[in-house]
């Protein structure tokens, strides 16, 4: 029987042979049975690959990057059955690609699309009332820690990667900026949204999301942005349903 290992490797390149012990159910070679399979399976992962970064085929053009995924299936195979989280490995090995350094931000774009499949698989969270930081007294509202829905996602990039995004996926978006963004991507009322925060607000979701308490957050994200709005911020997280829950 062939190995696994080798029939994983020959599975994804076809400049590998076909496993020893691959055979049909009368025991004779089945090379040409492994081949139509490996092809169905490659073209699958391909497949997945396109609808996983229809921004990065459409920057690079499908002909280059049906060519680039099939090297990364050579390089990556998959870690689930679940084909909808294939590529996570993918902004990595576009930044080790030298090929491609001449477009610097493919990765961070891919980080992005990542992040917006993650936020659209993620567990669903029933966010907490609207009016619910307001029951609580103010003495000890900046005490408080939350949890943070699990949809939440970051992307910093000193490129204009929601631009970017934007000019290709939707009709009419202007030209991206020559400008560094940092995404937030949400799920409020269980649709996608993506939107251009400042870092001091990133830094801000982000210590709350690590656990620390408002005050905490606050001081984050004003040792960025001695103007940071705790306000603002906190008016972002209840209209972005990003609190699930509070703990006093």
């Amino acid at each position: 029987m062939a190995v696994q290992s080798q029939f994983a490797q020959a599975l994804l390149d076809p400049a590998h042979p076909v496993p020893d012990g691959v055979v049909d159910p009368s025991g004779r070679p089945a090379g040409k049975r492994f081949n139509v399979y490996r092809n169905n399976v490659v073209v699958s992962l391909l497949d997945a690959m396109e609808t996983a970064f229809p921004v990065i085929r459409k920057l690079i053009g499908t002909e280059n990057f049906r060519n680039l995924a099939g090297l990364y299936v050579r390089q990556h195979p998959p870690k689930s059955p679940l084909l909808m989280f294939y590529g996570t490995d993918f902004p990595a090995f576009l930044d080790g690609f030298t090929p491609l350094a001449h477009v610097p931000y493919l990765a961070d774009v891919a980080r992005l699309e990542l992040a917006r499949r993650s936020a659209y698989h993620a567990a669903d969270a029933t966010p907490v009332p609207a009016d619910a930081l307001s029951q609580i007294a103010p003495a000890r509202l900046m005490h408080l820690r939350f949890t943070l829905a699990p949809a939440l996602q970051i992307v910093p990039s000193p490129y204009p990667v929601v631009a970017l995004w934007d000019y290709n996926m939707t009709p009419d978006a202007p030209q991206p900026p020559a400008e560094a963004q940092t995404a937030l991507i949400t799920r409020p009322a269980f649709d996608l949204h993506m939107q251009v925060i400042p870092p001091a607000v990133a830094a801000f979701l982000g210590a709350l999301r690590q656990g620390n308490p408002l005050d905490t957050a606050f001081d984050t994200a004003s040792a960025l942005d001695g103007a940071f709005d705790l306000t603002a911020g906190i008016v972002l997280l209840l209209q972005s349903e990003l609190i699930v829950e509070i703990h006093l």
